[in-house]
C-alpha cells in the first residue's frame, strides 16, 4: 500500500518551525550577537580597576598595611579586598608577611617604582606649569635647583613684554635675598645651604640685615618659610623686581626644585596668598605630584 504525502506548498510556517537562522536573527534584534563578549571586557576593566585602587591604596599607607586598614582605607570590604590581593600576590606585585599577616609591596611593585623614578625630573614637570603661569598672569617665571654654587636656574619663561632683568639660565640666585633661594634655605635641609647663607649674611649692608629678624635672621626666615610653605620678596635681590616662590618636591618629600614668579615692583602681587602666589603654589604642587609626591596623611588617618 502506498501512503500519499499532503503537498505543503503554500501553507503558512508555524512560528514553531521557524528555522535556528531565524531564531538568531530575531533575538539579535533585542540583543546584539557580541553583547555577552561586551559584558566580560566591562567586567574585567572593572576588575583591574579595582585591583589598580587596591593596590595604589596600599602605596598610599606607607606600602604596608593590614587588610582591615586597607579596606577601610579604599572604602571595600575586607572579603572584597583579600581576593584583589591574592591576585597581586600572584603577580609579585603585592607580598604578605608571614608573622604579621601584613601586607607590603612586592618586587614587581618595586621594579615598577624604579622605572618611574629614573624618569622623574623636575624641570620637565614643571615644563607645563611655568608656560601656565606665563600665559595667564603675563609674568617672567622660573624653575631653579640647588646647583653646587646656589639656587640655578634652569627653565626660564617670559611673557611678550618681558621685565629687564639680568637673570637667565644658569644664573644663580642668592639664598637669602632671592625668593627660590629663601625656600631651599627653609625647606632644604642641608649644610651647604647654610653655610652659603651666613656667607652671604656676612656680607650683607645694614640695610640688608635690617630686613632680617636681628637676633636668629637665618632661623627666624627659615621658620617663616617652613610655615607658609613658600616665600615672597620686594626689591631685595633685584631693585624694582618683586617675586614669589613655591616648592617642588619629590617622590620621598624632598625638595627638588622652586618654582618663581616675578615682575616689577608696583604692578606685581608678591603675596602668597594672592592670584599669581596661589597658582604658583598649584602648580608646584602639580609637578610636585608628577614627580610621586603625595602630601603626608593627617595624624590618625
Amino acid at each position: 500500500m502506498t501512503t500519499s504525502k499532503r503537498s505543503t506548498a503554500g501553507r503558512p510556517r508555524s512560528a514553531a518551525a521557524s528555522s535556528p537562522v531565524t531564531n538568531r536573527v530575531a533575538a539579535s534584534d533585542s540583543e546584539p550577537v557580541d553583547a555577552p563578549r561586551e559584558r566580560g571586557r566591562r567586567q574585567r576593566v572593572q576588575s583591574a580597576e579595582t585591583g589598580m585602587v587596591v593596590l595604589k591604596g596600599l602605596a598610599r599607607l606607607g606600602g604596608r598595611a593590614s587588610l582591615t586598614a586597607l579596606a577601610a582605607h579604599v572604602q571595600q570590604s575586607p572579603a572584597k579586598v583579600h581576593r584583589y590581593l591574592m591576585s597581586l600576590v600572584e603577580e609579585g606585585l603585592v607580598a604578605q608577611d608571614a608573622d604579621s599577616q601584613h601586607y607590603y609591596l612586592g618586587l614587581e611593585a618595586m621594579l615598577i617604582g624604579v622605572a618611574a623614578m629614573r624618569q622623574a625630573d623636575p624641570v620637565r614637570a614643571a615644563e607645563p606649569g611655568l608656560v601656565r603661569l606665563r600665559e595667564a598672569f603675563d609674568v617672567t617665571c622660573f624653575i631653579a635647583v640647588m646647583g653646587n654654587k646656589g639656587p640655578t636656574i634652569v627653565r626660564f619663561e617670559e611673557p611678550g613684554l618681558p621685565v629687564t632683568i639680568n637673570v637667565r639660565i644658569g644664573s644663580v640666585m642668592s639664598v637669602l635675598w632671592s625668593a627660590a633661594g629663601r625656600v631651599f634655605l627653609g625647606l632644604l635641609d642641608d649644610p651647604q645651604v647654610l653655610a652659603m647663607a651666613e656667607a652671604e649674611l656676612a656680607h650683607a649692608s645694614p640695610d640688608q640685615r635690617a630686613l632680617l629678624d636681628a637676633e636668629e635672621p637665618i632661623g627666624a626666615l627659615r621658620a617663616a618659610v617652613r610655615a607658609a610653605q613658600g616665600a615672597s620678596v620686594r626689591d631685595t635681590n633685584l631693585t624694582g623686581i618683586s617675586a614669589l616662590a613655591a616648592p617642588v618636591f619629590n617622590y620621598d618629600g624632598r625638595l627638588v626644585g622652586v618654582i618663581t614668579a616675578l615682575g616689577a615692583t608696583g604692578g606685581f602681587d608678591p603675596s602668597l596668598d594672592g592670584p599669581i602666589g596661589e597658582a604658583v603654589r598649584r602648580e608646584a604642587l602639580a609637578a610636585s605630584h608628577a614627580l610621586g609626591y603625595r602630601p603626608p596623611l593627617p595624624a590618625g588617618a
